[in-house]
């Protein structure tokens, strides 16, 4: 006897980035104890139940069976959200998406910007993340500025940051009643009617790169810029892209490591120190009872078509998700650094655990439809996949206010 798919699923295991969420003692727990019944048979001597002709304890027994089997899958609908992981899904097709139109958010950046440069396909934009083992609540941008009203929010990173601000201004901009009263200057916007900012922070390493008479150093252990990232209500950081450039493209001459001033290191090595830094920061410097603490997990690229069996050399030309919720070539090196900083942090911090959901979207690049020359397989075109990262930022915040109402 089975219960049915959706509460017992034997997938539906605690994502690890969860047991690091938001607050301390993780929003997303498992039940204390496990549907009980009481005992209403007591064994003779001779080891049947009293009173009980023998068909008749057969019977009782399967009963029993039911009554047990059906309490679990109870038990396991109650515990459903508290084993949801997020991150382990299948994109499916889905009409109502995207979210927004390109044309109707004032926010996008032309490299991300791919209708309007050209792309003729429109498939990629009608698709949502399920997850295996929950469903996850469709963006509300008037709840979402309703529990953020009077708070700073600051995205901290990369391109990629840029990436996942824009798409959150968008989507807030699209889905609530009162957005187009906002302020945009430089890299903030204020939704003036619920005093909610939404910043960026611009910074490659996260560690700071300092210009001296050898050129630029990379200092993998200061972090002076942080000093900008504090009085923030929920930080959302995100590092990796830039520790991989190379010559004319890298980013500095030489990295400062401790008393060392050196030529060049390895770049996994490298980012697990500067992030090392980072977590010292966030240690020192965050209350976790007054700002939450996100980390956007590692984005990959689509340059190897090898990498998802394909005999192409990049993106270019892909028009759908990858079918499945694994991908071939498996996980990029630096989400394992990632998952074992934070697990060294006494703060919590929760990781937006998006690298193979967006393994699976070969299709969602800009690729030679944006504003700037070559092949882009690196970014995400907008309305797209980034709209799904920040409705899954969006799913771990209504958790963990509907575990907070239910205890």
């Amino acid at each position: 006897m089975h219960c049915a798919p959706k509460s017992c699923d034997p997938r539906a295991t605690t994502n690890l980035s969860i047991l690091h969420s938001l607050p301390p003692h993780s929003a997303y727990k498992t039940p204390s104890h496990s549907p009980r019944l009481s005992q209403p048979f007591q064994r003779s001597s001779s080891g049947g139940f009293e009173n009980y002709p023998v068909g008749m304890g057969w019977l009782m027994l399967a009963v029993l069976g039911l009554l047990l089997v059906s309490a679990a899958c109870r038990g396991s609908e109650g515990a459903e959200e508290a084993m949801c992981n997020l991150f382990r899904g299948k994109w499916v097709p889905d009409a109502s998406y995207p979210l927004y139109e390109s044309k109707a958010c004032p926010f996008i950046d032309a490299e991300f910007d791919c209708i309007k440069y050209g792309r003729p396909d429109k498939q990629f934009l009608e698709y949502s993340w399920k997850p295996d083992s929950c469903s996850i609540p469709r963006f509300d941008g008037s709840d979402f500025l309703t529990r953020w009203r009077g708070k700073k929010i600051l995205f901290v990173g990369d391109s990629l940051s840029l990436n996942m601000w824009e798409s959150l201004s968008c989507m807030i901009h699209s889905s609530a009643p009162k957005s187009e009263n906002f302020v945009k200057k430089g890299l903030s916007i204020v939704f003036q009617d619920y005093d909610v900012s939404v910043k960026l922070y611009r910074t490659s390493y996260l560690v700071d790169i300092a210009r001296e008479p050898k050129g630029r150093i990379l200092k993998l252990q200061s972090i002076e810029g942080g000093e900008a990232w504090k009085g923030a209500d929920m930080l959302i950081f995100n590092s990796w892209h830039w520790w991989t450039h190379r010559g004319k493209t890298r980013g500095w001459d030489y990295i400062r490591d401790g008393s060392e001033l050196v030529k060049d290191m390895d770049s996994l090595t490298a980012f697990y120190k500067g992030l090392t830094t980072w977590a010292n920061w966030v240690d020192q410097n965050v209350d976790p009872s007054k700002t939450k603490v996100f980390f956007q997990g590692i984005s990959p690229t689509h340059y190897r078509g090898e990498e998802w069996n394909s005999t192409k050399k990049t993106c270019s030309g892909e028009q759908e998700p990858l079918a499945g919720s694994t991908y071939p070539a498996g996980l990029p090196e630096p989400v394992a650094v990632v998952k074992k900083v934070l697990s060294s942090m006494k703060t919590p911090v929760y990781l937006l655990d998006i690298t193979t959901l967006s393994q699976l979207r070969k299709d969602a690049h800009p690729s030679s439809y944006n504003a700037e020359s070559g092949m882009d397989c690196s970014h995400w075109c907008l309305p797209g996949l980034p709209d799904t990262w920040n409705q899954l930022l969006y799913s771990a915040l209504v958790m963990e206010g509907q575990d907070k109402k239910q205890n």
